[in-house]
């Protein structure tokens, strides 16, 4: 099979029949095989009921996953990959925004060009400020954390992969932000973007906030920067800072019954070292230090034992 699209949704009732449709027009003029891959994300309005329409219309192509419940982008795209099995998997949004007519062309960047990924980037959009605003701020600090100066738009929905990346890729939490940089990590460099075509909503409004997402994003950053580098080690990470800790606490504690020490041998004046502030932050640093070493410890352990994070309720699939 030549792509997989997968399209993660809530709440899109209006727009998923006339994207199905667009998205055929494109398959049949450049003769591709494919499936359409829908994930109703516990959507509450008739999402689900035009799906399965189009499952029996087209059972070989239309399929889909319903949660029971709202989970969010990152899981419903997890829950997708997993059944992709197209060489290329295309992702986009339900709300008619992202163009499938950019489809061949993020197809032969993957195929002929040999990218592992290629993001689309909206270089004009029809967003209000409030969204983005913060989705600029994010880009710019996501690039630097990231190293993958090459992108403008990590949040673009439109993105085109070869199958090995999303096989080999975990996106949980709110983690679809940052798939280019779990690639990346992953081993998958060659990175590339595209500009697309960014279309005003056509129906409802926006299911994500602005600033909320922003905050968020930065959070998330600094986690999966934090797992990509410490994320199978977390003890170099801690370790190293109690073990600091504790030798900066060890030493200063050792300073000052050297200098309360010293008074005595030489008949000076000299106060109990309980009664100096020095000693209560050595002695804290120390308890701190101890802590970290701790934590780090039980991050070994807990990294190595960690299961069921994933783990979604499926209602129905088709």
């Amino acid at each position: 099979m030549d792509i997989s699209v997968v399209i993660p949704l809530y709440n899109e009732e209006e727009s998923i029949k006339e994207l199905y449709t667009w998205i055929e027009r494109v398959m049949t003029q450049h003769g591709f095989s494919h499936e359409v891959i829908f994930i109703n994300d516990g959507s509450t309005d008739r999402s689900w009921d035009i799906i399965e329409a189009l499952h029996r219309q087209s059972p070989d192509i239309a399929k889909g996953i319903k949660f029971r419940r709202n989970y969010g982008k990152s899981p419903a795209l997890y829950c997708g990959f997993q059944m992709a099995q197209g060489d290329v998997v295309i992702t986009m949004d339900a709300d008619l925004q992202d163009s499938p007519d950019e489809i061949p062309e993020l197809y032969r960047m993957i195929t002929e060009d040999g990218y592992d990924l290629v993001s689309g980037w909206k270089k004009k959009r029809y967003d209000p400020l409030s969204k983005t605003l913060p989705t600029k701020l994010f880009n710019a600090t996501a690039r630097k954390v990231s190293g993958i100066h090459n992108l403008h738009d990590f949040n673009c929905g439109l993105k085109a992969y070869r199958k090995e990346v999303i096989k080999n890729i975990e996106v949980y939490g709110e983690m679809h932000r940052y798939i280019p940089y779990l690639a990346k990590s992953a081993g998958f460099s060659k990175i590339g973007e595209k500009v697309v075509q960014h279309q005003a909503r056509k129906f409802g409004k926006t299911k994500f906030g602005g600033w909320n997402r922003f905050f968020n994003g930065y959070l998330d950053l600094i986690s999966l920067w934090f797992l990509s580098t410490f994320g199978v080690k977390p003890m170099h990470f801690f370790g190293f800072l109690g073990s600091l800790m504790f030798i900066l606490g060890f030493i200063a504690v050792v300073i000052v019954g050297f200098g309360k020490l010293y008074n005595m041998y030489n008949d000076m004046p000299y106060r109990l070292v309980t009664e100096s502030p020095y000693f209560y932050l050595a002695l804290t640093s120390m308890i701190i230090g101890t802590q970290l070493f701790l934590a780090g410890f039980l991050g070994e352990l807990i990294s190595r034992n960690a299961t069921g994070r994933n783990n979604y309720q499926i209602e129905k699939t088709l």
